[in-house]
């Protein structure tokens, strides 16, 4: 089955860079009509300069915070009232903070679970009228974090938030069934991207982020969009409610 996807409608959290750059390239290659969407106004504007130079459409609102509900609804109802329909959903955006649990504050906390949690909610929520209408396809972006805790960094909230990533995607799954649309999340190890960079520059750090992974390597934002674009086609129409490890292989697990 192809993996092209001519003429659907795509809403992309997370554009201003890395793995969501990467994916509105990849998706607007593929043929899909992308909306993108992100709090770095700047960087959004970015991406959506290099997909219309490639070639894609994309259309870009400015500033959103998925984190807000008002926000999120906005987005979605403006794809709606512009272009028509929605076909998929990829929650890739995210943003959290990091440390112990005797060192987090309660703010700390809560902008990870709103951040990385609240917002797959507040636009599954938002879209799933549309989506039930016609069906379609929802990916979000979780994490190796939600099945296994880390050596490497202190991150308490950022596993609790992306394992109730993992648990609604399940869910979702079910509920949407019935309706013709298919669910699933991705489990990204560590990928290069902007937010990383320094840690991957420190030899000692990137040794310990990448002791447990076969390939010794960190992946590449355009790998996750790949396996993404897969998830997105009619290629993977008997898939659902399942999570997808691309980790270069973390043992462990």
């Amino acid at each position: 089955m192809s993996q092209r996807l001519d003429g659907r409608i795509a809403l992309i959290t997370g554009t201003a860079g890395g793995q969501g750059r990467a994916a509105a390239l990849a998706f607007a290659e593929a043929g899909a009509i992308v909306v993108g969407g992100d709090v770095n106004a700047q960087g959004n504007a970015e991406t959506t300069t290099l997909v219309r130079a490639a070639g894609g459409v994309m259309h870009d609102w400015g500033k959103t915070d998925f984190g807000d509900p008002d926000g999120a609804k906005t987005w979605v109802e403006r794809a709606i009232a512009e272009i028509g329909r929605i076909d998929i959903v990829y929650n890739n955006g995210s943003a959290a903070r990091f440390g112990a649990i005797d060192e987090m504050t309660i703010d700390d906390w809560r902008f990870s679970m709103r951040n990385e949690a609240d917002l797959v909610f507040f636009v599954s929520h938002y879209a799933w009228p549309y989506l039930k209408k016609n069906g379609g396809v929802i990916i979000n972006t979780a994490s190796v974090s939600g099945h296994a805790a880390s050596r490497a960094a202190p991150q308490c909230a950022h596993s609790a938030a992306k394992a109730a990533v993992l648990g609604l995607t399940r869910q979702l799954a079910l509920e949407g069934a019935p309706h013709g649309i298919r669910v699933v999340s991705i489990s990204p190890g560590v990928i290069e991207t902007p937010g990383n960079a320094a840690y991957l520059a420190d030899p000692v750090i990137a040794k310990q982020m990448l002791s447990d992974a076969m390939l010794q390597r960190p992946g590449k934002p355009e790998e996750v969009a790949a396996l993404a674009l897969f998830l997105a086609s009619d290629a993977a129409a008997f898939i659902t409610g399942a999570d997808y490890l691309i980790d270069g292989g973390r043992q462990g697990l």
